[in-house]
C-alpha cells in the first residue's frame, strides 16, 4: 500500500514523501491517527504541486536569508558587562544581550537564532556566534566582551 506521510516518521520517511508499507500498518494505524494519507493519483498531483510551491517560496527565503548573511559578515560587536576587579562578569552574557546589541547596529534578529558557542560567558574577552538565518545559511560573528 502507498501512502503519502503527513509528518516526519521514525524508520519510515519524511513529510511529503510516498512510501509503501503493509496494508494493516497503514489503514490501522497511519490513516487513522492522521499520520499519512492514501496515495491515490489525485493525491499525488496535489503533492506534486505543493512540492513545487513550496521549493518557490523556500528559495526566496534562503536568498533573503544570504542577503542578511552578507550584511553581517563583516559586523563587529561589543558587549559591555559588568565585572569585578578580576575580570569576572557579574552574572553572565546571553543571547537576549547580543540581539538588543545587532539591533543597535541595524539587524532585527530573533534570539532564538543565535547560538553561542561557550553557553557561558563569564570573562571579558572574545568570543565567536553563530547565527542560523536558515537551515542552509549559517554566519558566524566574532564578538567582545568588555567592562563596563
Amino acid at each position: 500500500m502507498e501512502i503519502i506521510l503527513k509528518q516526519d516518521m521514525a524508520n519510515l520517511g519524511n513529510k511529503d514523501e510516498v512510501v509503501t508499507v503493509k496494508n494493516g500498518y497503514g489503514r490501522n494505524y497511519l490513516i487513522p491517527n492522521g499520520y499519512a494519507t492514501t496515495a491515490t493519483e489525485s493525491a499525488k498531483k496535489v503533492l506534486a504541486e505543493n512540492i513545487k510551491q513550496r521549493a518557490h517560496k523556500e528559495a526566496k527565503v534562503k536568498a533573503d536569508a544570504e542577503v542578511i548573511a552578507k550584511k553581517l559578515q563583516g559586523i563587529k560587536l561589543t558587549i559591555g558587562a559588568k565585572t569585578s576587579t578580576t575580570g569576572k562578569i557579574f552574572g553572565s552574557v546571553n543571547t537576549i544581550q547580543i540581539a538588543e546589541a545587532l539591533v543597535a547596529k541595524g539587524f532585527d534578529i530573533d534570539r532564538k537564532l543565535i547560538s553561542i558557542a561557550d553557553d557561558h560567558i563569564k570573562e571579558i574577552g572574545n568570543y565567536t556566534l553563530e547565527i542560523k538565518l536558515h537551515r542552509e545559511v549559517k554566519v558566524n560573528i566574532d564578538f567582545e566582551v568588555v567592562s563596563e
